[in-house]
């Protein structure tokens, strides 16, 4: 198994904890929380989590970065993580969870088209099906096949496909900003300090919860911030600076829709649909495509 396939598994692992993320959110907003404190909390502690684990591992000096790195961090900590999670939200508020769903996961299409534009990767036509499976079968995870009676708002559209934009970005970005050879552990770090910073200056989180320094709401939020942050993060970042064919990337990792799907089923009680096994399935098979199109293994 090449470097690469073996980065591949690391981004389906990076899949894999993110999934998790309703659940933390969902413990968060039982014990008092907001989606605005939720998210700074999340960034906040995985600032703390991930400095203190560049330190630990590769010294000090490993939070020294270059002027590449630093500007491909400030674009991840803003467009792919302040400013994704406003434009989703805004997204869910405008046209509801489900159309929301379905225009988040545009995002390897950005992916891909990026890869072209800025990395001259070959987009072959089986990779472009393989996209359209992916987006399909996401769809098909998250709705059920069915969009409800939302009345759709072209704002809203828009909105919707600009956090699948900022999602998407978040490979394209994390490359470039391991081509310096920098530290994944501080390079997810600073991803963290400028995410937080944009919350910050967009919104005051903090005065949206009754008590910001409710215990149980802080330990989840550590939880939170440990699990599918600091640690999918380290995998994540790990990663990209192996992979050649970045447009892969998010194809993989929308394995997170499928462990949030059997969170929400297991752990809550929600219901699943044929439609939604359906989805799951076509997910797996455009990770499969992606995998195997080119003769790399998984």
């Amino acid at each position: 198994m090449n470097s690469e396939s073996k980065s591949f598994i690391s981004i389906f692992i990076s899949g894999c904890l993110w999934g998790t993320i309703g659940l933390y959110v969902k413990l968060m907003e039982s014990a008092g929380s907001s989606a605005q404190y939720t998210s700074f909390i999340r960034l906040l502690f995985g600032l703390f989590l991930l400095t203190l684990m560049t330190i630990i591992f590769e010294g000090p000096k490993a939070l020294l970065i270059g002027k590449k790195t630093l500007i491909s961090c400030i674009l991840l900590g803003t467009v792919s993580s302040g400013l994704y999670n406003i434009l989703y939200s805004m997204s869910i508020n405008t046209n509801g969870m489900a159309v929301a769903s379905v225009l988040l996961y545009t995002a390897p299409v950005f992916t891909a088209v990026s890869s072209l534009i800025l990395f001259r990767e070959n987009i072959s036509g089986a990779k472009w099906l393989a996209l359209l499976v992916n987006i399909l079968g996401c769809s098909l995870t998250a709705t059920g096949g069915d969009l409800g009676s939302t009345h759709i708002v072209l704002s809203g559209v828009l909105i919707g496909i600009g956090a699948g934009f900022g999602y998407g970005m978040s490979a394209v970005f994390g490359r470039i900003a391991m081509e310096e050879k920098s530290s994944p552990y501080a390079v997810a770090a600073y991803n963290m300090l400028f995410g937080t910073l944009f919350v910050v200056l967009t919104s005051h989180p903090w005065a949206t919860v009754t008590d910001p320094f409710n215990t149980k709401i802080l330990l989840y939020g550590f939880l939170y911030a440990l699990i599918p942050t600091a640690l999918a993060y380290v995998f994540y970042f790990k990663a990209l600076s192996k992979i050649k064919q970045i447009s892969k990337v998010p194809v993989i990792a929308s394995v997170e829709l499928i462990v949030a799907t059997l969170i929400g089923t297991f752990v809550f009680g929600e219901t699943i649909r044929a439609e939604n096994i359906t989805g799951v399935v076509l997910v797996l098979l455009s990770i499969l495509l992606f995998s195997r199109q080119d003769k790399t293994p998984l």
